[in-house]
Formats: structure tokens, C-alpha cells, sequence
């Protein structure tokens, strides 16, 4: 069984940056893709950045260039560096490990394993 923790959420003003930490227990965060998704109030859940097996990373056009993916494999922990937040990146952030590999990495049918999330608000 794989238990996902998320942490580092808060309430910051535009421009400024936060980390996520998502903590994986059961099965190691390098034996499979992980991402993060967002959810906000009203909206569908979106994909967000993802990490492979051998570290190759991808992005959503939205967060491009602010946003970095990263894992540590001794801490068996996935991050999600934020900056230059903005108001439209206000979401519930989840932490997901996929299970299914049919193409479709940005659709959250792919993952298997989901955290509780972590609230990120950006104030304006």
C-alpha cells in the first residue's frame, strides 16, 4: 500500500515562492511517475508537473518556467518548487503516483495513488 503525504501549502502574496513536499511511504517515489495536480474552487483537477523514473520532467504550459519538479530518493519525497506565484495558481495541490502508462500522463485516471492535498492560496 502507498501512503502520499502532502505539506508546505499556505497563504503568501503574488510573486512569492513556496515549496510542496509530498512523502511517500510503501513504495519508492523512483519506481514510478510521480506528479502533482491541482484542483481549484469550481474547477476540474489539472495536471501539473510531473518527474519520471529517470528524471525527465514535464510541465503545464500555465506553470512553465516557475514551477520545478524535483525528488529526493533518500527522503523518498517528491517536490514542487513555486515561484513567482500568482493569484490564478490558488488550488488544492495533490501529489499522485501513476499505475497506468497508456499515454495520457496529464489525465488523473493514469495515477493510482493520491494524497489529501495541500492548500496553496495566492493573494493579490
Amino acid at each position: 500500500q502507498v501512503q502520499l503525504v502532502e505539506s508546505g501549502g499556505g497563504l503568501v502574496q503574488a510573486g512569492a515562492s513556496l515549496r510542496l513536499s509530498c512523502a511517500a511511504s510503501g513504495r519508492s517515489v523512483s519506481s514510478a511517475t510521480m506528479a502533482w495536480f491541482r484542483q481549484a474552487p469550481g474547477k476540474e483537477r489539472v495536471f501539473v508537473a510531473l518527474i519520471t523514473q529517470v528524471s525527465s520532467t514535464n510541465y503545464a504550459d500555465s506553470v512553465k518556467g516557475r514551477f520545478t519538479i524535483s525528488r529526493d530518493n533518500a527522503k523518498n519525497t517528491v517536490y514542487l518548487q513555486m515561484n513567482s506565484l500568482k493569484p490564478e495558481d490558488t488550488a488544492v495541490y495533490y501529489c499522485a503516483r501513476r499505475g497506468r502508462y497508456s499515454g495520457r500522463f496529464y489525465e488523473g485516471t493514469e495515477y493510482d495513488y493520491w494524497g489529501q492535498g495541500t492548500q496553496v492560496t495566492v493573494s493579490s
